[in-house]
């Protein structure tokens, strides 16, 4: 079964089931400061797993595009990747476990055709915040598992959630598939990393709410959330141990070969191999969505992937410029399922040589840094990560040039200093998460409000060929990027500010309507129009002042949001302008 064929199995298999599709979200969160990118098909879905109604009813499903830094250093096996496609459907407080465990019996074993006995599962073992799933287990069993292949895990394993500190959370099921190879010993079981078992599915029981002070409180609204990987599922269904021989990866595979004129079937070659298709693949779908590599949030993470699969193209002996040929191969395998990286694909190349142009020289200057520090007759496992960190010095590198003034390096020195950098980058990343995922407090709900004011008071000030081109919300403030050729005045900034204020203090009502797009668009709506959406969108009214498409939150009144202040306003492109703004 091709990758192609399980998107189309699977989003027939519910829209039969009185789902509506929704379509894939960009890969950059909308208003949500908390996380650098979508990193699961649920994150465009939080305000709604909250409770506010979905235009699109109580059931949906989609195929949404995801990224994930996390594993970043894991990739290079046969099924870590940073970018990935996710198949998942939701009830948003419609259907539970005794309608969702049945549906997923039947898509694995009647529409994939997967043997049952070929399948196991895992339940949540239960703790002190709650009980062992049971309910689950007897489902499963119902279904058609028995229960010698029903096991409970814990929450490490079998518990979903929050993103952040707080939020929606529960137990979940999982299903692995038993691929046929020996078991690692009497404890094997799924879960166990020695690839005998491989996760394909997880069905998350969102029913529980994480307060503040680490209660567990049951949902008013429960939901069903599910998550089936692409890659691995269709590796799965062709009888295959490796993601990187499915259709999905296996022509940018061929495409690194030509270039290399090494075999992927080599041992050694296969990790560079991995990596390089892995991380140029996920720069492409960032590139596309308009992001260029630079030192801060999403455009680091570009930086590193792009920089990462040419410090491993080195390694296979590749010197020319390579990634914009293996970029051509991506477009080429994944531009008909998402045809956003054909349209972008000159800034693509453009972008992907820049880099890999700054970055060659960047290895020049790592060159003269190591002949400075190998001058003493010594270098140190922490001078190596230095090398590998600030210039891009893969380790091999620095041991292969040591090797030649016969240097030694301490690999476990190394491996230590790596350790402690990747610790406190996790510690980042969850100081990152840690205002909770889309973050629905009501200061930020003012602060979501206050950007469609902040629009029309643009468009009205400045012209009506001025468009919002993307915005961040946190609590302490909003950023509101908007297109327009040239720096405002300070009279024209003065207009808009005193413009917010004043329907501010007419305390408008904050209303909307569930309609169709096209209705919406005839209506004379706002809305980056040349973005997906869905069948039926939310237009959100504020008095007649502005008419926006928007998912929200947003206040029930403007003079709720208290007073505005612009406090910066700057260049943020070409022919592109951002606001700093604050509410008090």
């Amino acid at each position: 079964m091709t990758a192609k064929e399980l998107r189309e199995k699977f989003i027939n298999f519910f829209t039969e089931r009185e789902h509506k599709v929704i379509p894939s979200s960009s890969l950059i969160p909308e208003n949500d400061p908390t996380t650098l990118f979508i990193s699961a098909g649920m994150h465009p879905l939080v305000p709604y797993l909250l409770g506010e109604p979905h235009p699109q009813g109580r059931r949906l499903c989609s195929v949404q595009k995801c990224l994930r830094t996390g594993d970043i250093e894991a990739v290079g096996d046969t099924y870590h990747h940073t970018f990935f496609e996710m198949l998942g459907n939701w009830s948003l407080g419609d259907y539970w476990k005794e309608t969702m465990i049945p549906l997923s019996f039947e898509f694995l074993t009647k529409v994939l055709k997967i043997p049952s006995e070929k399948i196991s599962v895992t339940c949540f073992a239960g703790d002190k915040d709650a009980p062992k799933d049971e309910e689950t287990a007897k489902l499963w069993e119902k279904a058609g598992i028995p229960r010698e292949r029903i096991f409970f895990l814990g929450k490490e394993d079998n518990w979903w959630g929050p993103a952040g500190k707080t939020g929606p959370c529960g137990p979940d099921t999982e299903m692995f598939y038993d691929t046929g190879k020996p078991d690692c010993g009497p404890d094997c079981q799924p879960g166990c990393s020695c690839g005998k078992y491989l996760e394909i599915w997880n069905d998350v029981f969102m029913q529980y709410y994480k307060t503040p002070e680490e209660d567990f409180k049951t949902l008013e609204q429960k939901n069903i959330d599910t998550g089936m990987g692409v890659e691995r599922t269709t590796a799965v269904l062709n009888g295959l141990d490796d993601d990187y021989k499915t259709e999905l990866f296996l022509p940018i595979i061929k495409e690194i070969e030509k270039i290399s004129e090494k075999s992927y079937e080599k041992e050694e070659n296969k990790k560079p191999m991995r990596i390089i298709a892995d991380h140029l693949k996920a720069s492409v779908f960032i590139l596309a969505e308009g992001i260029t590599p630079s030192n801060t949030e999403q455009g680091y993470v570009l930086r590193r992937l792009i920089r990462r699969a040419v410090r491993f193209g080195r390694m296979l002996e590749i010197h020319g410029s390579f990634s914009g040929l293996v970029a051509e191969s991506v477009i080429r395998t994944m531009g008909d399922t998402y045809p956003e990286i054909v349209s972008q694909s000159e800034r693509i190349y453009r972008e992907l040589g820049l880099e890999e142009e700054r970055f060659l020289k960047t290895i020049q200057r790592g060159t003269k840094e190591f002949e400075k520090l190998s001058q003493k007759g010594k270098i140190t496992g922490k001078e190596a990560f230095f090398l590998y960190e600030t210039y891009g010095f893969p380790f091999e590198l620095t041991v292969e040039m040591a090797k030649e003034k016969e240097i030694e390096i301490n690999e476990e020195e190394f491996i230590k200093a790596q350790e402690e950098h990747q610790r406190k980058s996790r510690i980042g990343a969850e100081k990152k998460f840690a205002g909770g995922l889309a973050d629905q407090s009501e200061q930020v709900t003012k602060y979501h409000t206050a950007t469609h004011l902040l629009h029309a008071a643009l468009r009205k000030v400045l012209g009506e060929t001025v468009r919002q081109a993307g915005s961040n919300i946190t609590a302490e403030r909003m950023r509101f990027d908007f297109t327009y050729p040239s720096k405002m005045t300070d009279e024209q900034i003065n207009k808009v500010e005193d413009l917010v204020n004043q329907k501010i203090k007419e305390n408008l009502p904050v209303e909307f309507k569930v309609v169709s797009l096209e209705e919406a668009k005839k209506e004379g709506a706002m809305a980056l129009f040349e973005q997906k959406y869905q069948e039926r969108v939310k237009l959100y009214k504020i008095g007649d002042f502005s008419k926006e498409v928007c998912g929200g939150p947003h206040v029930s009144f403007t003079g709720e949001l208290g007073k505005f202040k612009i406090i910066k306003e700057e260049a943020s492109g070409a022919g592109k302008r951002r606001i700093y703004a604050t509410l008090s």
